[in-house]
């Protein structure tokens, strides 16, 4: 629903980067609206912070620093594989940005690599697009029940079912997708279409990462499963508890 353009700030003599909503776009002002709060209410060292908003000329936009570094996207198609200990690290960091973010009534919906910026070697979280705020908000005015929001790989199974109550333990599932995909090079759940994949999500058990990747260890390995769990109720408590079996 928008293009980031990088920018150069002329008030402070920087580079940063402008989210700004499609003209053609109209419908989706509230939702872009709805981001711009809910990010403005994270303040984390693993989260791409709100630095300004508005409109220009009937532009929506808001302002976030320019990362140079890559996406995680980007690293897991230049190495192939990472180590287990820097994947690992890094869904840890993942874990306590989202974790800020749960504490503050926010569930992301859309982790997956391509929105985790690596600045120096450390994550950050981006694209709260479709975002929502735990408990009555805008969101049920938003977004029609039954409709899918997400990126089919990376899609907790509630959330696949089109569920508009996802909680914190969707954030859970999807960074265990994404941490999958670190150590093996690939998602769990493959499929040809995204229907194929969203069900492969419902009723597919999790592939093994041992056998995948020998070298995790099992306290990694349960956890990852743990967190792949279909019901929401099976996963970990929190995504906090899921950090911690990582670095056990």
């Amino acid at each position: 629903m928008a293009t980031v353009f990088q920018a150069h700030d002329l008030r402070h003599d920087r580079t940063v980067a402008i989210k700004v909503l499609w003209p053609e776009a109209p419908q989706d002002l509230a939702r872009f609206t709805l981001e711009i709060r809910l990010i403005a209410r994270l303040q984390h060292p693993n989260i791409l912070p709100l630095l300004d908003s508005g409109e220009a000329a009937g532009f929506p936009y808001y302002v976030a620093p320019f990362v140079s570094g890559a996406t995680l996207r980007a690293e897991i198609q230049r190495r192939g594989l990472l180590p287990v200990a820097e994947a690992c690290r890094l869904a840890s960091e993942i874990a306590d940005g989202l974790g800020a973010a749960h504490r503050a009534g926010i569930v992301h919906r859309d982790v997956k690599p391509e929105n985790i910026l690596l600045s120096d070697g450390h994550a950050l979280i981006a694209d709260f697009g479709i975002a929502r705020a735990l408990g009555p908000s805008t969101e049920q005015r938003i977004t029609a029940s039954g409709m899918s929001l997400g990126t089919p790989h990376y899609m907790s199974p509630e959330q696949a079912a089109g569920d508009l109550d996802v909680g914190p333990a969707s954030d859970q599932y999807s960074l265990a997708c994404v941490l999958y995909e670190s150590l093996t090079g690939t998602p769990p759940f493959q499929g040809g279409t995204p229907a194929a994949i969203i069900g492969r999500h419902l009723t597919s058990p999790p592939p093994s990462l041992a056998d995948s990747r020998p070298e995790t260890s099992a306290a990694v390995t349960k956890a990852v499963n743990r967190a792949l769990a279909k019901k929401a109720a099976d996963r970990h408590p929190s995504i906090e508890d899921f950090r911690d079996q990582l670095t056990t």
